[in-house]
């Protein structure tokens, strides 16, 4: 029964490090760049975090791909016969987990469209 309440939180997780991503990627420069801060995403990059450098690279797989992340995770928590265990103490911390996993997805929702409209939006009108 211990099973079916971590199980939960392990979804939550995996939403925040979906969305973390869009935002590393696209948002994140955009804003330091708007700020004037052209420099601190140069040097970020180039000789700090070179790898992060890929996300911004390969936007469509990155936001594809947390978008997918977002859509498992979305249907994993709406969908339908789920169940919470019998015992009321196990019901009640399945609950909570389910409530901060919507939490979790609808907030990481908003950081994956704000990624999306910096990434593929924004650029039309600068």
């Amino acid at each position: 029964m211990a099973d079916e309440i971590k199980k939960p939180r392990k979804w939550g997780v995996l939403i925040l490090f979906a969305s973390a991503t869009t935002l590393l990627c696209c948002a994140l420069p955009i804003l330091l760049v708007s700020l004037g801060m052209g420099a601190v995403v140069a040097s970020l990059y180039g000789d700090y975090l070179p790898w992060l450098r890929w996300f911004g690279l390969h936007e469509y797989i990155t936001f594809g791909v947390t978008f997918s992340i977002l859509a498992i995770a979305a249907w994993a928590i709406y969908r339908p016969g789920r169940t919470c265990p019998a015992d009321a103490e196990l019901a009640k911390q399945c609950n909570s987990a389910h409530k901060w996993n919507i939490r979790f997805l609808w907030g990481s929702i908003a950081v994956w469209c704000v990624g999306a409209f910096t990434a593929f939006v924004l650029p039309f009108f600068a």
